[in-house]
């Protein structure tokens, strides 16, 4: 998966393939190069996924919160995580 593609690919499908990079490198049939290669791909797969994580955790947060009479305190939608997806 190319860098511009793990970028745009949603939380499911980075997930999906992370669980088969593990997959590979448990194993243990791989070369050092190729396992090192997985390795960096799952690292990079794994920071992007984390940052989605983020996002829709202070999305959330910013839903639930409320304003001093009690209304719910919202923000306007950051267009940029749906933007990711294909």
């Amino acid at each position: 998966m190319a860098d511009e593609e793990k970028k745009n690919a949603t939380f499911e499908t980075s997930l999906k393939r992370l669980g088969e990079i593990v997959d590979s490198l448990e194993k243990g049939e791989l070369p050092l190069e190729d396992s090192l290669k997985l390795f960096e791909e799952g690292t990079k797969l794994a920071r992007l996924a984390q940052e989605r994580l983020n996002k829709a955790e202070k999305r959330i947060d910013e839903l639930l919160g409320v304003d001093e009479s009690g209304n719910p305190k919202t923000k306007p939608f950051d267009e940029t995580i749906d933007s990711q997806r294909p």
